[in-house]
């Protein structure tokens, strides 16, 4: 069950990241409100999954989910570059999350 947290932690920080821009500062109310919201969720379930989960890992997974997430967001929603040396650091970003995840302890 705490990795299904770490997860949803992970994705709501895509969300509150991606908030961020389209709140403009915090000077839009509902693109704020949301980031706000996701923000506090993604808060809330990654300190529950630390229940369990040893921090240095749960944090870098959480972090590299909302990083890939965040990129490929930008690629798509903002027009971001997607070179092929952006794309390789993203790949290696999930080849570290998945090596925290499947590695030995």
């Amino acid at each position: 069950m705490s990795w299904i947290m770490l997860f949803c932690a992970g994705l709501f920080e895509i969300v509150w990241a991606v908030g961020l821009k389209y709140s403009e500062g915090f000077s839009r109310f509902w693109p704020s409100l949301i980031t706000l919201v996701a923000l506090a969720a993604s808060m809330v379930l990654l300190g529950l999954s630390l229940r369990t989960l040893p921090l240095g890992t749960a944090y870098a997974i959480w972090t590299g989910i909302g990083a890939v997430g965040t990129v490929i967001l930008g690629i798509f929603l903002f027009g971001e570059s997607a070179s092929l040396f952006r794309l390789l650091c993203i790949v290696l970003i999930v080849l570290g999350i998945m090596g925290l995840k499947f590695g030995p302890a």
